[in-house]
């Protein structure tokens, strides 16, 4: 809206709005205006508009210019302006003498001048909901109450201009020096704060004065507690809020209030467990002061481990949200879980049932138990063959020079103890074996050796005469094989003796199958030459039983020497050994020689089925090969899951397509290496020691995988998950995991993330 003053550049226009849309026309046209198609005009200041006109809501909506010159414009009521939203201008020179509090409530992007009007009081609430700026001169302010809020709000504005209201006295001041009496109400709530416990009533005043004389407003919006005249049965959820109450006249507004302080310990909410990437059981508890929290389990009090713990996520002022976290959780986890919070003032329980797994089938749990109770009868009686044949040397030397404890140094292989490195051809017939609750074909694996059509030739295979081994002591013994620490003559031209260790069959006669079996393992091992393979000599077929000689690595297996923990050690040369603290740096060395191992391997199209570190030994220097191929299946028997009465499967290394189609190729050896990575940086842990065989086949066919270890650098565990893609295609090449472990070993460990 524009103005025939000169000052506004438009002669004799009285009243000018500008449409942001198209103007409908309406009958509410003002009689003294002109409506066109864009706007209105208002060429006569006499006779004008007494109020604003009601248009469409649409149209009334566009209007965004300002009022002049109307001198038939007295007031500003609450309805006035109601539907012109967008209304942004000014309401200048006009005979406004009062505008209602809630005038400008729905006008939310007014920016108003309210100069030379015939304004005398104005409510502050006109302008509460407004961030504004405003100019007021020239209009007949007085010097009362109503308007000491002007004052009040120009000192908050650094561009306040210079207002003056007239007195009783009929006198101008200056608003800045305007002393009122006493206008601003006060306010006061007894008692201040308030302690109770959960459930008491409270009775609260508010008492206010002011001139004029305030209305008095509880703000109860937020509150939980029934009240009416008083706060009856404190609810917890209300535990540390302000109740507030507010005075206010024409002069302003203000505030007092009382603090809840309410005592007791509450379980607001306690859900079902939910699976995210791990089981977690979340809960929210209240209480003041903070509860302790307690969990049983079936009843019994809950032990928390580090597989098993309660994680708070969020704490406010009043609450705890958290979960009961378990990590990779089996059946033995299912049941009724309860949650007990208490303090001093009292105690809060519910409870929630949780069911991660099912249980293992129990006729399957019959059949493994007496399958164990069949090998061990079989042991026994092996255990007395052993013993009868035993007693004669088949070496054609004294006994005394058999077992020697001349090589104090030497000590125990017990890695080499016991295993066929491959099953019997018998084993690997179309039967079927049940797992878990799954029945599974046995499937041959064509990689697991070389095509060959031979038995053993002399010219690749290395033959010892039998006179030449002599037995300084037995490394270990099992169902599968027997293992001696021994020194052999004339192996090699430029060493006299070397200490080797031999496995021959504990059998005295080997079947048919059990021989074709040998020879073809001798063969295959003969062409695996590498500097982490562990090296195989030869053999000993003079006569029964038959001999396999290989390399001895004097420190033992990799995974009793990993064993000892976070202490683990290397141990030096010399007659008293030096304790040096098995390093990160050390840990990455050793496995970037099992994953060179497995290199070599892969390029031979050899797959090993069974890597782990108890199939690694270490030498000198800390010189880590490949070794085994199977030979530690008794001394390492709880490794080992027993299937169709004779075949032993490493579950806790095989992938998912191992476990459930049997199928092994050099993607499952990859899935592999992850695992003794884990069992490297764990100090030789058993992957999923606090599960059952059946428990980790569950885990490891529903997608799980191990967690990361303390010690564990981030780059190595995305190493890990890299091997433990469920889909074998997925998974890391070996060579890209021989390369990225060369890396971390050369890089300085304080580059390494170990926290992640």
């Amino acid at each position: 809206m524009d103005s025939s003053a000169g000052e506004y550049g438009m002669a004799r226009v009285g009243l000018f709005l500008v449409l942001m849309g198209l103007w409908r026309f309406s009958d509410a046209c003002p009689a003294s205006c002109t409506c066109s198609i864009s706007r209105i005009v208002c060429i006569d200041s006499v006779p004008g508009i007494e109020d604003f006109p009601v248009l469409t809501l649409d149209d009334m909506e566009n209007i965004t210019e300002y009022i002049a010159n109307q001198n038939r414009l007295f007031d500003l009521s609450d309805s006035s302006l109601r539907h012109y939203i967008n209304l942004r201008n000014t309401v200048t020179k006009t005979r406004l003498t009062s505008i209602s509090p809630d005038a400008f409530f729905n006008n939310t992007r007014l920016q108003y001048n309210l100069r030379d009007n015939n304004l005398s009081t104005l409510s502050w609430r006109t302008f509460q909901n407004f961030n504004i700026t405003y100019l007021l001169s020239g209009n007949p302010l007085d010097c009362v109450c109503e308007n000491l809020w002007i004052k009040l709000r120009l000192q908050e504005e650094t561009d306040s201009p210079e207002l003056t209201c007239t007195d009783d006295r009929g006198v101008a001041q200056d608003f800045a020096t305007f002393r009122p009496p006493d206008c601003v109400p006060t306010v006061e709530v007894t008692p201040r704060n308030v302690t109770q416990m959960e459930g008491s009533n409270v009775k609260a005043i508010c008492s206010a004065s002011g001139s004029p004389a305030p209305e008095i407003v509880w703000n109860l919006d937020e509150l939980w507690t029934h009240y009416e005249l008083t706060l009856s049965g404190l609810s917890p959820d209300d535990n540390g809020r302000a109740i507030v109450c507010s005075a206010e006249n024409m002069v302003g507004q203000t505030e007092a209030s009382l603090q809840l302080n309410i005592l007791a310990p509450t379980i607001l909410t306690l859900l079902s467990p939910e699976r995210d990437h791990h089981w977690c059981i979340p809960f929210t508890v209240t209480g003041n002061p903070k509860p302790e929290l307690r969990w049983y389990h079936n009843n019994k009090p809950l032990q928390e481990q580090d597989y098993i713990r309660t994680m708070i996520h969020v704490t406010t002022e009043n609450q705890q949200h958290g979960c009961l976290q378990l990590v990779n959780p089996t059946h033995i986890h299912n049941g009724e879980y309860k949650l007990v919070a208490e303090n001093k003032y009292g105690r809060d329980e519910k409870n929630i049932s949780a069911q991660f797994l099912h249980p293992p089938n129990i006729n399957h749990t019959v059949y493994v138990v007496v399958g164990i109770a069949g090998v061990a009868l079989i042991g026994c009686v092996l255990m007395m063959i052993i013993l009868k044949y035993g007693r004669n040397s088949k070496f054609g030397i004294k006994s005394s020079s058999v077992i020697s404890n001349d090589d104090d140094s030497a000590s125990p292989l017990h890695h080499v103890s016991n295993g066929n490195n491959t099953p019997s051809s018998s084993e690997m017939g179309p039967d079927a074996v049940i797992i878990g609750m799954t029945k599974i074909p046995v499937i041959e694996n064509p990689q697991y050796f070389r095509n060959s059509g031979s038995m053993l030739k002399s010219n690749t295979v290395q033959h010892i005469k039998r006179h030449n081994i002599v037995l300084k002591r037995e490394l270990g013994e099992g169902a599968f094989g027997k293992v001696f620490l021994a020194e052999c003559y004339n192996l090699t031209p430029d060493q006299e003796k070397i200490h080797v260790a031999v496995k021959f069959q504990t059998l005295k006669e080997a079947s048919e199958s059990g021989r074709a079996d040998f020879y073809r393992e001798a063969e295959l091992l003969t062409n695996l030459q590498h500097e982490h393979i562990v090296t195989f000599y030869g053999v000993c077929v003079e006569s029964d039983p038959l001999i396999m000689v290989f390399e001895y690595m004097k420190h033992g297996d990799l995974n009793k020497f990993l064993s000892h923990g976070p202490d683990a050690v290397l141990m030096a040369d010399g007659q008293h050994s030096i304790l040096v603290e098995l390093t990160q740096s050390q840990m990455l060395h050793i496995a970037q020689q099992i994953a060179a191992g497995m290199v070599y391997l892969a390029s031979q199209h050899f797959v090993h089925r069974d890597l782990a570190t108890r199939n690694c030994l270490v030498g000198e220097n800390l010189l880590v090969k490949i070794g085994d191929f199977g030979m530690s299946r008794d001394v390492y028997s709880s490794d080992y899951y027993r299937v169709g009465g004779h075949t032993m499967l490493p579950i806790r290394w095989m992938p998912p397509e191992s476990i459930m189609y049997r199928r092994f190729t050099t993607e499952s050896d990859v899935w592999s290496l992850g695992v003794v990575l884990w069992e490297i940086f764990t100090y030789g842990k058993q992957p999923w020691y606090q599960l059952s065989n059946n428990e980790v086949i569950e885990c490891i066919t529903q997608g799980r995988v191990l967690q990361r270890p303390r010690t564990c650098p981030k780059e190595v565990y995305d190493l890990m998950l890299g091997c433990w893609q469920r889909e074998p295609y997925m998974r890391l090449n070996i060579k890209e995991i021989h390369s990225t472990l060369q890396s971390l070993a050369k890089a300085s460990p304080v580059y390494l993330d170990i926290l992640g």
